[in-house]
């Protein structure tokens, strides 16, 4: 399989059972992207395919042949934090901090399809995301202030 992760392209033969999560964590070294569930419905796990947000311990890795997909490792440039990275600092939306990749790069997703989401579109797109520690009112402000909303 051929995929561009993060910007760089890598060809590897893999297991065709293998996660995608696990081909990132294991073959790539990307441990950014978290293992949380193993079933789907915590989001610890989410990237970007293309520009739309997957669990990506619910595909193989070989289902990504040919696909460009961006971790959490993947969103800074130049050195600069990407605008969610610095809204979820500034907002203290993390404690843990193990569901903050996958949180980040589900609202990263949802921003791009609507870039001025109410409380309620926000809370409704990041359903499929559980935190355990922050009780989310500083994430929905986060990805607020990352929309450029005030916070």
């Amino acid at each position: 399989m051929q995929v561009k992760v993060n910007g760089v392209t890598y060809e590897h033969e893999v297991e065709p059972r293998l996660l995608l999560v696990h081909y990132l964590r294991e073959v790539l070294n990307l441990t950014g992207t978290m293992v949380g569930c193993n079933t789907s419905n915590c989001g610890a796990c989410t990237v970007l395919l293309g520009e739309e947000s997957v669990k990506s311990c619910t595909m193989f890795a070989v289902q990504a042949d040919g696909r460009e997909i961006t971790t959490v490792q993947g969103i800074a440039e130049n050195g600069d934090w990407h605008p969610m990275q610095t809204a979820f600092h500034e907002n203290h939306a993390l404690q843990c901090g193990y569901c903050t990749p996958g949180m980040i790069m589900a609202s990263i997703s949802m921003l791009k399809e609507n870039p001025d989401p109410s409380e309620e579109e926000i809370r409704e797109a990041l359903e499929g995301n559980y935190c355990r520690c922050t009780g989310y009112e500083n994430i929905v402000k986060a990805v607020q202030q990352a929309a450029g909303q005030s916070a």
